[in-house]
């Protein structure tokens, strides 16, 4: 009465995995990572060459007004447009008659104007 189940016994331990067969795994995973990375590449290269209007088209300036409302200045050839975005909708606002000039220098105008984290914490703790 030495086997109590039906069950064969465990005789065979789990086949050894080989160091060819660990070497072509890598491979092969390392084969389909650089597709990926390719196909990404291949992507946004495309996509910059589909977007060639030539720089008609250009955000100038953007404020939000709310949760999800946002005012922006298109910069469309030689006109600017006044637009209201919100979810679901966009709105021309206003046509710009004469341009208007923005520095590209507005950030750090900001940056100038208000105090680093670093300078108040210094300020805070008296050095």
């Amino acid at each position: 009465m030495s086997q109590l189940f039906a069950a064969p016994a465990a005789g065979s331990a789990a086949p050894a995995v080989s160091a060819g067969g660990l070497v072509s795994v890598t491979f092969a995973l390392l084969a389909v990572l650089a597709a990926i990375f390719a196909l990404a590449w291949l992507a946004r290269r495309m996509r910059m060459l589909g977007n060639r209007a030539g720089n008609a088209l250009e955000i100038l300036a953007s404020t939000p007004l709310g949760p999800k409302e946002r005012a922006v200045l298109l910069q469309v050839g030689e006109a600017q447009i006044l637009l209201g975005v919100a979810p679901g909708h966009v709105t021309a606002l206003h046509v710009l008659g004469q341009p208007i000039e923005i520095g590209k220098s507005a950030p750090e105008a900001l940056a100038t104007a208000r105090p680093t984290f670093a300078a108040l914490l210094k300020r805070s703790l008296g050095k």
